[in-house]
């Protein structure tokens, strides 16, 4: 609804990490690692108001909020919190050490309320990648960290499901990354709006075709629950239950707790932790700690002074019979092991299996270096989307365009705006070079300049080569230093369309088609 290894840091400042036993995943289903005990979540959402312009606080950067929340979150017995937005610049280990020490674990979302991936105009680009990998790295060494989630109700309807294979990249690309720095597991997964128009065909998409693509667990914002008159069958309980008894990865409540009925009740916790539900169902976490204008707050906060609400009350007397019997993981043999099959591509999911490229920051620079027409660096970001409009309208965009309908990306689709101006530009450059008019073609009304090109070689050639003349080939080989090699960023992200499947890649139509979208606010995503 919300919307550098730390260790060696920690250390640094005097600070040693606090160790719990870390969850692991067995099947569908949550355990402690040492012990072999079934975990399920009882957890809280726990971050402050964000404001209008997007703007967060990190609620486990800041020491004195932890200090003063903590002993309220446990007298609900709560062992997780959900994060929706971090700083992964800032010191984490004094909240996270604090948390460690009452037996609180993390589930951080990997994105922010100000760089997302966004389901109007979905990309996964080399900004978000590097902001999911700067999390991930500031995180992976806490052992209470139970997992991160790749996204938060990206999709939300029948024609917002493209976005998916957006969200399926970036759980891909997040899982490579923790594996290629040798952390222990961490668990990537999604936390989905409960719509039952899409609910089955996004399940199954995110834990389709192989493992290595899909997500870890599951996670489902449900508020179907709502006052003391519903039920198990009632309030589509039973519903979730016979969607999700054959998944094969964890599946919980990401949010609940409805309001329609005030003061909440939440006489759904022993049903959600109960006979009906334990075998499926791996908890769930309340929606949310902090009172914000939604109503939906169990405690709030004047200065330092903490004051419950009668939600807090409630919660707090039906969660102590959340006493699931469990199993142990000695004794659990998964026997919902296979992988969903890939819904159909129909008017009622539009999201290609193929997924789009990982981003590579040293393929987009290798480009750029290889370029002679490219967009001189004086040029404003908010004229991109009128020189995108006009380059476009050439048929030259094929390299940087994405239509997961099709499941069809151009190779640089994930580079910088700035970067895929100068190929686009370039291309249309080369072009009239070729025909006998390039005296003049690299100019559009002075954005771009001609330069020196740098011949590819060695890794640089091998990337270019596999991503083809005109972008549209496939690289499948990593840059060196890893998946997307650091290096020179700008403060632009990728400008993306995600196009339908009625317009052709390539053709004039494209043009009009990223124009239109700019001009209707929905083209340029600057994050």
């Amino acid at each position: 609804m919300k919307y550098s290894l730390l260790a060696a840091g920690a250390l640094l400042a005097g600070n040693a990490l606090a160790a719990v036993d870390p969850i692991v995943i067995k099947g569908s289903k949550f355990f402690y690692k040492t012990n072999g005990t079934e975990f399920y979540i009882r957890g809280v959402a726990y971050q402050e108001p964000v404001g209008a312009s997007g703007n967060f606080t990190d609620p486990l950067a800041d020491v004195s909020a932890c200090q003063r929340d903590i002993p309220y979150l446990v007298k609900l017995r709560t062992n997780t919190i959900r994060v929706y937005g971090v700083d992964p610049t800032l010191d984490h280990s004094e909240c996270m050490n604090a948390l460690a020490d009452v037996g609180i674990y993390t589930i951080i979302d990997l994105g922010s309320p100000q760089q997302s991936i966004n389901r109007n105009s979905p990309s996964w680009d080399i900004s978000l990648y590097n902001r999911y990998t700067a999390v991930i790295d500031a995180f992976a060494n806490y052992t209470n960290v139970l997992g991160f989630f790749a996204g938060n109700e990206v999709s939300n309807s029948v024609n917002t499901t493209a976005a998916m294979a957006f969200v399926k990249a970036a759980v891909r690309d997040s899982k490579a990354y923790i594996k290629s720095k040798g952390y222990r597991q961490l668990g990537v997964g999604y936390a989905a709006a409960d719509v039952a128009d899409i609910r089955t065909q996004l399940a199954d998409y995110l834990n389709c075709d192989n493992t290595e693509d899909s997500i870890d667990f599951f996670g489902d914002n449900v508020y179907e629950w709502c006052g003391d008159s519903a039920t198990f069958q009632t309030s589509g309980y039973s519903n979730l239950v016979q969607d999700f008894q054959n998944y094969s990865v964890p599946y919980f409540f990401a949010e609940y707790g409805c309001i329609t009925v005030q003061p909440r009740a939440f006489n759904n916790i022993p049903v959600m932790y109960g006979p009906d539900m334990e075998n499926v169902l791996n908890g769930g976490i309340v929606y949310e700690y902090f009172q914000d204008t939604n109503d939906f707050g169990l405690v709030t906060i004047e200065g330092n002074a903490v004051s419950t609400l009668a939600g807090y009350s409630s919660l707090s007397k039906e969660i102590a019979s959340a006493t699931p019997t469990g199993v142990n993981s000695a004794s659990y043999t998964p026997t919902n092991t296979a992988l969903q099959a890939c819904p159909t591509v129909d008017a009622n999911w539009q999201a290609s299996p193929k997924l789009p490229p990982t981003p590579n920051q040293e393929l987009c620079n290798c480009m750029v270096n290889s370029l002679t027409c490219v967009l001189k660096d004086s040029v404003d970001s908010s004229e991109y989307g009128k020189l995108f409009g006009q380059v476009c309208g050439y048929g030259v965009c094929a390299g940087i365009t994405a239509n997961a309908t099709t499941g069809t990306y151009g190779a640089y689709s994930m580079c910088e705006a700035s970067q895929q101006l100068s190929f686009v530009m370039n291309e249309y450059y080369q072009q009239q070079v070729a025909k006998g008019n390039g005296d003049s073609a690299c100019d559009f009304g002075g954005a771009a300049s001609t330069k020196a090109a740098v011949s590819p070689t060695g890794t640089c050639a091998t990337l270019i080569n596999e991503a083809g003349a005109q972008g549209t080939g496939s690289v499948t080989s990593s840059p060196t230093g890893g998946a997307a090699a650091t290096g020179s960023t700008s403060s632009g992200a990728a400008f993306h369309v995600a196009v339908p499947a009625s317009v052709s890649v390539g053709s004039w139509q494209l043009g009009a088609y990223i124009m239109t979208a700019v001009l209707s606010g929905m083209g340029m995503i600057l994050l």
